[in-house]
Formats: structure tokens, C-alpha cells, sequence
């Protein structure tokens, strides 16, 4: 018989061996316990009144992608952009005075009243969500209130300051969450279909961001080609009849000061056009020295930008593909929204012959998104060659931003189930129709 100690050493072993689930996944199977499942829309927003950081694109009309949720207390409805490329969660707030434009937008149920809420509460400078170094500008103090003071980049190059502020979120069926946010003065302008935007849901990994405040380890979407099918899932879900290809998240071993530490990047291997791989170096895709080069799944971004050597080279294929159906615009002065110039004519009132298109497939490790159809060509509003109209492809020349990464626009993700998935450092994607993924989510859930 082995001696005591012998003994209490082989429990000990035992008990170190036995698999633990994780909080997430324990949390995903007690009882009771479900993920929220919330509605996800395309709504066109007008960009100008959208704050951005420096790192996003400028676009004349940007479809964003939004979602509703409620805050404060007692609860104000509000319609925010889903952003997992950017950090900080904001609301347009009504401001005390009257007559100003924001007041305006406040009259038509546009912005958050925080007066009106028992729980808001203003962030002090001395508080640890004030020294934060994740954001692009990071906050400042007001002397005279010691309150925490934020500042968002606009699209037209202009700025608007705001304060760093907390209030509870409410999602779905779960406890109240208390989130610091910013609290805006500039508003968003009503889309055209008159669905006002009240503010931005940051999602990306920084420590302000509403998923790290949330300590939500997963959450996934899909963006449906239709405006009503969409769906945001936050929390674990194992869906079986979502057969998921995952790319690990990709995070250099030291800090890079062109490299975003907190955005969702993943590695490129390779481009493919009609099956035909194309001929960019290996070197090409990777982050350099410096960290530009990365690449960042992104829903707040509209189209997919490319860096210069690769996009030329997607833009020679696809050029050559195309001859025999579709003809080039030739135009070398135009590039829709400064960044797309590769273009074509077709006659007005027809469709693009979508069908006939070579697919554009994106690869990563583990993973690969396929490009197809109508998500190919993108119709350019109100531009006219004689009788024809313009089509251009919705891979942009990242040179002409100018950006310094690959970014993957929500464009491309449509009826594509994304989930990111922080427990395991991994984006997991599948090809499937939203609404029909939908349908079955409800079903189980």
C-alpha cells in the first residue's frame, strides 16, 4: 500500500488533469443561460457626420450596419453602428440648450437624453477608464469639472469633443451593464429611408470597447443581403449546423507602431481570381517591420481595401477575366470614392451580368471567404457614360486612402456566419444564407 503522501500526490495529479470548462462555456450549458440574439440591419448613413478614428476610410455614403439596443434608467431606445473596428462606444447626447441641430435630431428620437436617466454618471479624470491608451486620441481632462473628456475624428477631417461617461446597457434578457461610453455632441444625419443613427457600439478587443467591458469572450453575425435577415449573436453558442472554418487571430510577439494591437487581425495567404491564384509574394500580405500591412476583419467598413501590389494584381486578372462581357470605363481620372478604380460601363437599366463573373477568394490560415456574384460590382450613384452606366469592382487600392492595412468590409461578409471568438484567439467563418440561419437560431434557442 502506497504511503499516504504518495497518495495525496496522485489526487493531486488527477484533479490537475481533469478538463475544466472554461466560465464562457460553462456559462453556455447551465441552465437557463442562452446567448442574446439581436436583429442586424444595413441602414445607409451619410458619412459626413460620422466620427471615425484616423484609420477609417472616408465614404460619401456609407452603409453601416446597426442594431438596437436600450439605456439608462428608466430605458432609452437606441439605434447604434456595430463596429468591431473600432473601440469606444458613443451616443449622440441631447445637449441643454435648445434650438441647436443636435436638439433637433433629439426631436426626432435621434440621440440619448442623459438628464432624463437616474443612473448616468460623468467619468472622472482620475479614474483608470480615463488613462486609457487604446484610443487613436486618448482622453483628456477638463480643469474645471475634473471630468474626463473624449475627442472622435471625423470623416471630413473635423473633430467633435464629448464627454467620457457610464450608464447601464440593457441586452436582451441579462442583468444590467454598466459601460463607459462617450457622450457626443454632433449628430448623425437621418439616413435616407428616415432611420436616425444615435451612436456607435465599439467592438474591437481595447479595454473601453463594449465587449471587453462585457467580458464577452464570443460573438458572431451575420450580415444578410437582405435588410431584415441579419442577426448579432453575443455569447457562446455551438451551432451544428454552422460548419465553421477558423483562422487564428494574428498578434505580433512585440509592439509595432503601425500594428493595431486591438483590432481582429488574421493572416492572408493568398488571392485567388477564378480559381487562378494570383502571383503576390508571400512578403507582400504579411505585416513589415513596422506592422502596416496587417489585416483586420471589419464591420465597420463598408467595401474591402487591398494594399497597392496585391490590388494591382487583383485589378490585371480581373481586367483580363472580364474583356469578353464586360467593357473597362478606361477612365484613368475616375476612381469611385477615391479608392476604386477599377470600373466598367454597362448599358442602363440592366443589371451586371453577375453570374458570369469570376469569384474573388480571399486566404487564410485554415479559412478562406469566397467573393461572388452581386457582391462583386457595386453601381455608382448618379455617374452616367453616355448611355451606360458605372460598375465598380468593391476591392479598393488601399494606396489611394491612404491606408497602411488590408481591411475586409462588411460588403464582403453578407450571407457569411463571422464569429469571433476571443477564449481561443480565433475568427471562425461559413457560407450561409442569413435568413435562413436565422430562422434555425430562432428555433434553438
Amino acid at each position: 500500500m502506497p504511503p499516504p503522501l504518495v497518495c495525496l500526490l496522485l489526487l493531486l495529479l488527477f484533479l490537475l488533469a481533469v478538463p475544466r470548462p472554461s466560465s464562457v462555456a460553462a456559462e453556455a450549458v447551465r441552465p437557463g443561460v442562452k446567448p442574446r440574439v439581436f436583429p442586424l440591419r444595413a441602414r445607409q448613413v451619410p458619412a459626413g457626420a460620422l466620427p471615425r478614428p484616423p484609420s477609417k476610410l472616408r465614404f460619401h455614403h456609407n452603409v453601416s450596419l446597426t442594431v438596437s439596443l436600450a439605456v439608462g434608467t428608466p430605458p432609452q431606445n437606441v439605434t447604434m453602428v456595430l463596429d468591431t473596428g473600432s473601440e469606444l462606444s458613443w451616443l449622440l447626447c441631447a445637449p441643454s440648450h435648445q434650438g441647436s441641430a443636435p436638439a433637433a435630431a433629439a426631436a426626432r428620437g435621434a440621440s440619448f437624453r442623459p438628464r432624463a436617466s437616474a443612473t448616468f454618471a460623468a467619468v472622472p479624470c482620475g479614474s483608470a477608464q480615463c488613462s486609457s491608451r487604446d484610443l487613436p486620441a486618448p482622453p483628456s481632462c477638463d480643469g474645471a469639472s475634473r471630468q474626463c473628456r473624449v475627442s472622435l475624428s471625423y470623416a471630413d477631417g473635423s473633430t467633435s469633443d464629448g464627454a467620457l461617461t457610464t450608464d447601464v446597457f440593457r441586452v436582451g434578457d441579462a442583468p444590467p451593464l454598466r459601460s463607459a461610453f462617450g457622450c457626443m455632441a454632433s449628430a448623425y444625419d437621418s439616413s435616407p429611408d428616415g432611420v436616425a443613427t444615435a451612436g456607435l457600439l465599439g467592438m474591437n478587443r481595447g479595454t473601453l470597447s463594449f465587449v471587453s467591458q462585457a467580458s464577452t469572450r464570443r460573438f458572431s453575425y451575420c450580415i444578410s443581403d437582405r435588410d431584415d435577415a441579419g442577426v448579432l449573436l453575443l455569447g457562446h453558442s455551438d451551432l451544428p449546423f454552422l460548419p465553421l472554418n477558423y483562422t487564428p487571430l494574428y498578434q505580433p510577439t512585440l509592439p509595432l507602431p503601425y500594428f493595431d494591437r486591438v483590432a481582429y487581425s488574421v493572416q492572408l495567404l493568398g488571392i485567388r481570381v477564378g480559381g487562378k491564384p494570383l502571383p503576390i509574394p508571400a512578403s507582400v500580405l504579411a505585416p513589415d517591420h513596422t506592422g502596416a500591412g496587417q489585416t483586420m476583419v471589419d464591420s465597420g467598413t463598408q467595401f474591402t481595401f487591398l494594399l497597392g501590389d496585391a490590388y494591382s494584381a487583383l485589378k490585371a486578372e480581373f481586367l483580363k477575366k472580364t474583356r469578353p462581357i464586360l467593357p473597362a470605363l478606361n477612365d484613368p481620372n475616375f476612381a469611385f470614392q477615391e479608392a476604386f478604380d477599377t470600373c466598367f460601363r454597362v448599358p442602363a437599366g440592366r443589371p451586371a451580368p453577375s453570374a458570369r463573373l469570376p469569384a474573388v477568394t480571399l486566404l487564410f490560415k485554415g479559412a478562406e471567404m469566397v467573393v461572388s456574384g452581386d457582391r462583386l460590382l457595386y453601381k455608382v450613384p448618379g455617374e452616367r457614360r453616355g448611355g451606360d452606366g458605372v460598375w465598380c469592382l468593391t476591392f479598393g487600392n488601399a494606396d489611394m486612402v491612404p491606408l497602411t492595412a488590408y481591411v475586409i468590409g462588411h460588403h464582403h461578409q453578407m450571407n457569411v456566419w463571422v464569429e469571433y471568438d476571443l477564449e481561443r484567439g480565433r475568427v471562425g467563418l461559413a457560407p450561409v444564407r442569413c435568413d435562413v440561419a436565422s430562422e434555425r437560431l430562432g428555433l434553438m434557442l
